[in-house]
């Protein structure tokens, strides 16, 4: 028994130490070889949709392990950017007041805005400020056991209310017209140069890895046992003595601080903010890069991300009227054909269906765990022996 369980531990320590090296193989090769074989437009692409991958991380993370399927975090992801784009027009206005508030007529700066003059209060209310929020509209509706179907259309509704309110903000946050960031500056250099565009595609390339690195301990481990089985059976959780609710709402509140940071990264290197980032089109988005890529696999929540946006990219730039339909018909792809997603299939059912379209016969093995034996391979070392 002790040496089964001493092979089991060996064998997560090794998946655990490749996992990482192909995560910093990956880092290394988006930072040094990707710029050097992308033009300086395709390289901008890709650091947006590494940023998107890091919100589809907390989108996983939520749903795929906790089965909240949230329609909302495009609330989270719009506070961190407009969190961002607000520091950089301050430093653009410097002891002034940011230009659009002279269209309005508004001559003082409001008080919320106060604190975005620092750069560290701003770099941690990207993420405090959207998980704080996230964790209180979460404590309002866990709390009363709203789950399954109510829970998507209740974060539905919120994105809403989010999206109506911002949208009519001229006077304080410039309204539908958002908050440019490419003109700003910050350490001195415009944020739309070449050189601090890198600067923010390698942190976006660092900031996705180490969220993987933070979803990836959270899953594991006892906290993720915990996940999935509000996932699979909350009740029976209860009734084992746990109490469902501060886990999801722990949950909930990380996914949206991930979601901060993420719309923070996209804001930098898209030119700026709007309340359209909150529209429920771009918040179901989110879910369909999850559904394409795999649920409860992180792996294919980034993979998802990439693709669909990249399919997005070059059929729009080809057929931009045709992109919907191709959109449509390629979550009904997923849902019909692949409900695990391209990586669930790929680690699931990908060598039986392919072994069944060449009409390949499986090798039947029985008792693996004997085989694996510690006592067993010695015994059959013996006789191999005599």
């Amino acid at each position: 028994m002790i040496g089964k369980m001493g092979t089991k531990s060996a064998g997560k320590s090794r998946q655990r130490a490749l996992e990482a090296g192909i995560v910093i193989g990956l880092v290394i090769l988006l930072i040094f070889v990707a710029p050097l074989v992308l033009t300086g437009f395709r390289l901008g692409l890709l650091g947006r949709f590494l940023a998107l991958a890091i919100v589809a991380l907390g989108v996983d993370l939520i749903w795929g392990y906790t089965g909240l399927l949230s329609l909302g975090q495009g609330i989270f992801f719009a506070l961190g950017g407009y969190a961002f784009a607000m520091h950089l027009q301050l430093n653009l206005a410097g002891d002034g007041i940011p230009e659009f508030f002279g269209l309005y007529g508004v001559s003082s700066l409001p008080w919320f805005w106060q604190p975005f003059y620092s750069l560290p209060v701003t770099l941690i209310a990207i993420v405090v400020l959207p998980g704080v929020v996230a964790g209180l509209l979460g404590y309002l509706v866990f709390r009363n056991r709203i789950r399954g179907v109510y829970f998507s259309i209740l974060t539905q509704a919120m994105l809403v209310v989010f999206f109506n309110f911002f949208n009519g903000q001229q006077k304080l946050i410039n309204g539908t017209n958002g908050l440019t960031t490419d003109t700003t500056l910050l350490f001195g250099q415009q944020v739309g140069s070449d050189r601090m565009q890198f600067g923010f595609y390698a942190a976006t390339v660092v900031t996705l890895a180490l969220t993987y690195g933070l979803c990836r301990w959270l899953t594991r481990g006892r906290f993720g046992r915990l996940l999935i089985a509000i996932r699979d059976d909350e009740n029976r959780l209860r009734f084992s003595g746990y109490n469902p609710a501060m886990f999801k709402v722990l949950v909930f509140a990380v996914a949206g601080g991930i979601s901060g940071a993420a719309g923070a990264l996209y804001t930098v290197q898209s030119s700026g903010i709007t309340p359209q980032y909150m529209s429920v089109a771009f918040s179901i988005e989110m879910v369909i890069w999850v559904a394409v890529g795999g649920r409860a696999t992180l792996g294919g929540a980034v993979l998802g991300a990439l693709a669909v946006n990249w399919a997005q990219a070059l059929l729009s730039e080809q057929f931009p009227e045709v992109w919907l339909f191709f959109q449509g018909a390629l979550f009904l792809l997923v849902v019909t054909v692949l409900p695990k997603g391209i990586v669930g299939w790929l680690r699931d059912d990908a060598v039986r269906q392919i072994r069944d379209l060449l009409g390949l016969q499986p090798q039947l093995t029985t008792y693996p765990d004997i085989e694996l034996d510690p006592d067993t391979q010695r015994e059959q070392r013996e006789l191999a022996g005599k």
